[in-house]
């Protein structure tokens, strides 16, 4: 896998976060990325906090609706659910091939 196309899925990945209405948390570790000294690693970082907050808030509103409270209906639960299931499956696709491409390079002749 080249660099390339590991651009590529960070690419997609930073669309998709956009469109599903996740906006780049602007912390001390956030505004230093931003600045550029983030790099792949700084990126991977941010978009392994983002599918961690999207796990949290699904799970915290499945909690809401176990516990019986106002305004929480079981769809929006189900969707939410779902949607950190995708992010998880994106995010450890991303592992696993990150994870080939190391193989790959390492086993290049020197």
């Amino acid at each position: 896998m080249s660099i390339a196309a590991i651009e590529s899925v960070l690419h997609q990945m930073r669309a998709t976060a956009l469109q599903g209405g996740f906006a780049p948390r602007m912390d001390s570790g956030a505004s230093e990325a931003v600045q550029g000294s983030g790099g792949f690693a700084g990126e991977f970082k941010r978009t392994l906090e983002r599918i961690n907050g999207t796990q949290q808030q699904a799970y915290g509103k499945a909690e809401d609706f176990e516990l019986g409270k106002p305004g929480v209906a079981l769809n929006d639960v189900m969707v939410d659910l779902q949607k950190a299931n995708v992010a998880f499956q994106t995010g450890l696709q991303v592992r696993n091939r990150l994870v080939a491409a190391y193989q790959e390079v390492m086993s290049l002749p020197a």
